[in-house]
C-alpha cells in the first residue's frame, strides 16, 4: 500500500518572458515579474492555511519565488530538477516565429499519434521528459506527508499530471495551463491519483495570460 496524501500542483507565476511571448524552457532561469508576484501572494493568502508540510519546486527559480510565502514560513523545501520544464533547445531565449511556432506545432501533433521522439529545437523529446517526470511520480508515491504542495512548469506539468491520471504521455495536449493555475489530486492507497481540481484560478482576481509553451 502507498501513502495516501493530498497532492497540489501549480504552475509558477508569470515572467516577463511569458507576456512577451518569449521561449523561457529549462535553460532560462527567469524571475517573476510584478504581476507572477502578484499571483503568488494571491494564492498564498487563499491557501496559506492548508496544512501543507513540503514545499517542492524545480530547480528553477521561477517556481520557488512562487512558493516563496510558504517556504520562509519555515514549511520544508526541496528541489527537484525532474519536472523542470521542458528542454525546448535552440528557441529557447527567442522570441516565437513562425517557423519556430509551425515546428512546435508538428512536434505537438506528432505526439497525440504517439510519435514521442520528436526534439524541438534540437532539445528534449516528450519521451525523455516523461520518463524524468515518471521517476519523480514514482519517488512522490512512497513519500510519507499526507499534503504537499509542488510547483512546476506549463508543459512539465501536462505531462506530470496526464501521467499521474494514468493516461499515456501523447494525451498531454488534452490539458490545459495557465499561469498560477491550481491541480488538486488525492493518492488513494493503491497508488492511483484522483484529480479534484484542474488549472483552477479561482484565487486570481485578474485576468490570466495566455497558455504559452
Amino acid at each position: 500500500m502507498k501513502n495516501p496524501k493530498t497532492i497540489y500542483i501549480v504552475r509558477h507565476g508569470e515572467t516577463d518572458f511569458n507576456l512577451r511571448g518569449i521561449v523561457q524552457g529549462s535553460g532560462v532561469d527567469s524571475s517573476l515579474n510584478d504581476t507572477g508576484r502578484a499571483q503568488a501572494r494571491h494564492f498564498y493568502e487563499r491557501y496559506r492555511a492548508e496544512p501543507f508540510e513540503l514545499v517542492i519546486t524545480s530547480g528553477l527559480k521561477r517556481t520557488w519565488e512562487t512558493v516563496s510565502h510558504f517556504i520562509d514560513g519555515g514549511l520544508p523545501w526541496e528541489k527537484h530538477v525532474t519536472i523542470n520544464e521542458m528542454c525546448w533547445g535552440s528557441h529557447e531565449g527567442k522570441l516565437g516565429t513562425p517557423e519556430s511556432i509551425a515546428e512546435y506545432q508538428q512536434i505537438k501533433d506528432g505526439w497525440a499519434t504517439g510519435e514521442l521522439d520528436g526534439r524541438i529545437g534540437g532539445g528534449e523529446s516528450a519521451r525523455e521528459m516523461g520518463e524524468r517526470l515518471q521517476s519523480f511520480i514514482d519517488h512522490l508515491r512512497q513519500r510519507p506527508e499526507s499534503k504537499v504542495l509542488i510547483c512546476s512548469h506549463g508543459r512539465a506539468m501536462c505531462g506530470l499530471v496526464t501521467l499521474m491520471m494514468g493516461r499515456p504521455l501523447g494525451r498531454m495536449n488534452e490539458l490545459r495551463h495557465n499561469n498560477l493555475g491550481l491541480w488538486v489530486a488525492e493518492q488513494r492507497e493503491d497508488g492511483t491519483f484522483e484529480f479534484h481540481l484542474q488549472n483552477d484560478r479561482d484565487h486570481l482576481p485578474e485576468p490570466v495570460n495566455k497558455e504559452r509553451w
